[in-house]
């Protein structure tokens, strides 16, 4: 199938009237985990008189997405549509951006190919983000569904795997805060995306050789640097599927060294020219001194312990950061003079 013959397909943000929620799954390769994805959705309660549509982001796959997508489409019987776009720049922050873009309704949420949406996931959505008019973006809670048991500890680096429990009451991140919610369950205010997310961002999310993670992290200290909050609302429940792959030793640590590494750029959004090199020197002494506290705490489970053994590739990443973004800087997505805005 060509790419061609695949924008032909595309259906127009133009034929639908302005609807309250898209809900946008970026894929790659997902044609055998969409049919699930797309049943819980299709079961979504408590959606009188919200109007909103899915939106199928095909991040350049070359199994069958594209057929599948037609075929779901020459049968839907919803009243909510079934839209499908092809974004051929591969990596998550470009299909995130590519749903924005093409989304036409005040919110977008983001599922990921193996994000199962709780039935009442879109009124929850649409609820609060029309009752928070301050918040630019808000996470889910998400559980995970393990094929396999996960490691002993594993609550320690939970996150790394968008596993997002924050308790069962909905509260703002601290903007100084290092924590954020993760791109998986994420729903955003369109305008505060397109007003402050650069087009072009440092961090494109995990490719086919590329370990650099955290896109979505950039993408959201970019809102809040805009002056937007950003909440958890456990009311919206998504389960994340984690095959036995994802929690085998060597994953996970390469895993964590590629959060780790990512970390520069979401560190210094924020700051001025003049203020980098002062903030650099004082978050490498602290690596270092995070990176010998677990070396003592742990000792030799640092190299047995895969929970133990990740987080020291985190911080490992973490330390190189800088060196590895000023060694690539030629090659990294520059986010100035870049953004588009919304007219008032």
């Amino acid at each position: 199938m060509s790419v061609v013959s695949r924008l032909d397909c595309h259906y127009s943000n133009a034929m639908y009237p302005m609807l309250d929620l898209t809900v946008a799954i970026p894929t790659f390769n997902g044609a055998q985990r969409l049919p699930l994805v797309l049943k819980h959705l299709q079961a979504q309660q408590n959606t009188e008189g919200i109007a909103w549509e899915i939106l199928i982001v095909d991040n350049h796959s070359n199994d069958n997405t594209f057929d599948l997508v037609r075929e779901l489409q020459k049968n839907w019987n919803y009243p909510f549509p079934l839209r499908y776009c092809f974004e051929a720049k591969q990596g998550l922050a470009f299909a995130r951006y590519k749903a924005v873009e093409e989304a036409n309704s005040e919110f977008v949420g983001f599922l990921d190919d193996d994000n199962l949406a709780d039935p009442n996931w879109v009124a929850a959505a649409c609820q609060f983000g029309q009752s928070h008019p301050q918040v630019g973006a808000y996470g889910s809670k998400i559980v995970g569904n393990f094929e396999v048991e996960p490691p002993k500890n594993f609550a320690r680096i939970a996150s790394f795997l968008a596993i997002n429990d924050r308790g069962k009451t909905m509260k703002p991140y601290d903007k100084k805060g290092k924590m954020l919610p993760p791109g998986a369950g994420l729903v955003v205010r369109k305008r505060a995306w397109l007003e402050n997310v650069p087009l072009q961002t440092r961090l494109v999310g995990r490719t086919t050789g590329q370990m650099l993670a955290s896109e979505d992290v950039e993408a959201l200290r970019h809102i809040q640097t805009g002056g937007w909050e950003i909440w958890y609302n456990p009311a919206m429940l998504v389960h994340h599927i984690i095959p036995r792959k994802r929690l085998e030793k060597a994953y996970l640590m390469n895993l964590c060294y590629g959060v780790g590494l990512a970390s520069y750029p979401t560190r210094t959004i924020a700051l001025s020219s003049w203020q980098k090199p002062i903030f650099l020197l004082a978050y490498f002494i602290n690596d270092i001194r995070r990176i010998l506290l677990h070396l003592l705490k742990y000792r030799k489970a640092v190299q047995t312990d895969p929970v133990a053994a990740s987080e020291m590739q985190f911080l490992i990443g973490r330390l190189a950061s800088p060196f590895y973004f000023l060694k690539n800087r030629d090659r990294t997505h520059q986010t100035s003079n870049n953004k588009r805005y919304l007219p008032s």
